[in-house]
């Protein structure tokens, strides 16, 4: 932070030890000590203040980017879940079509017994007028 060599530092304490005199030297000193360490404290807050700063900023681009991501992901899956959907009512629809064939099939075979036992109920009696029309 502050980069003072061995002679500055030396030729501040000369003019401090002029101007201050040698019995207030000591305390103001330790003032001095405090208020650099005071300064240090400050200085480092600030910087993990910054630094936290920074990584929320990169951690909610992350979560952006994830929550894009899932978007994404939601959308396929509804892709997914409607072209599952479809394949399962063309199969309904398959069984019901063959439902209604097999249906109309028995519809067809019974009318064709019923057709078949009517005729056959109208030869005896065609067969007994025709007799009867002969007399």
């Amino acid at each position: 932070m502050f980069d003072f060599g061995f002679w500055e530092v030396a030729i501040v304490m000369v003019v401090a030890l002029l101007v201050v005199g040698p019995e207030r030297l000591p305390a103001l000193a330790g003032q001095i000590g405090k208020w650099v360490g005071k300064a240090k404290r400050m200085i480092a807050s600030v910087r993990s203040d910054i630094e936290s700063e920074i990584k929320a900023a990169e951690l909610k681009e992350i979560l952006e980017k994830q929550q894009g991501e899932i978007g994404e992901l939601k959308e396929m899956l509804k892709g997914t879940k409607n072209e599952i959907e479809k394949e399962l009512d063309f199969e309904d629809e398959d069984q019901s079509d063959s439902e209604l064939i097999r249906a109309v099939e028995n519809h067809i075979e019974s009318t064709k017994q019923q057709e078949l036992s009517l005729s056959s109920e109208k030869s005896p009696v065609n067969s007994a007028n025709s007799k009867h029309d002969d007399d």
